[in-house]
């Protein structure tokens, strides 16, 4: 049985690079290249697929619009799909439980979920808000690969 602790171990042998797929308008998919790992929820504590995207991004847009996404990472020939709803967080969407302290510190763990090493938080922290980064939490009811 796939579940996401499979995911979480081919993280790191790509350093987080996974394909993110969301769901244009027109009903078509658009792929994207992303850094993602697997962290708790800053609310339910459940484990999540995470990764931050930059605000004004078109995957952000279609997310907004059709909150579903299918993730993919790979290690050589194995690789872990997962599929779920998503709940975007971060300064264009608030969540109930988390304020702008903990927008902060989700963002944080997101980035080391993904393989991430920071040597200057603050700077990383600046950097964030001012690109209006969100968090998308991929809470997956399926979870599949080849293996």
């Amino acid at each position: 049985m796939t579940d996401l602790g499979d995911f979480a171990r081919l993280v790191p042998a790509e350093r987080g690079l996974c394909v993110l797929s969301t769901l244009r308008g027109d009903g078509s998919i658009q792929s994207s290249v992303v850094n993602a790992g697997v962290t708790a929820h800053p609310v339910t504590g459940r484990a999540v697929v995470a990764l931050v995207a930059m605000g004004g991004s078109r995957k952000l847009a279609n997310l907004r619009n059709r909150p579903r996404a299918t993730i993919v990472v790979r290690a050589g020939g194995q690789w872990v799909a997962a599929e779920g709803p998503v709940q975007l967080i971060g300064p264009e969407d608030p969540a109930p439980g988390v304020d702008a302290e903990g927008v902060r510190l989700l963002l944080r763990a997101v980035f080391t979920a993904a393989g991430g090493v920071h040597d200057d938080w603050s700077t990383y922290d600046s950097v964030m808000a001012q690109e209006r980064r969100t968090a998308v939490l991929i809470d997956p009811d399926r979870v599949y690969s080849n293996g």
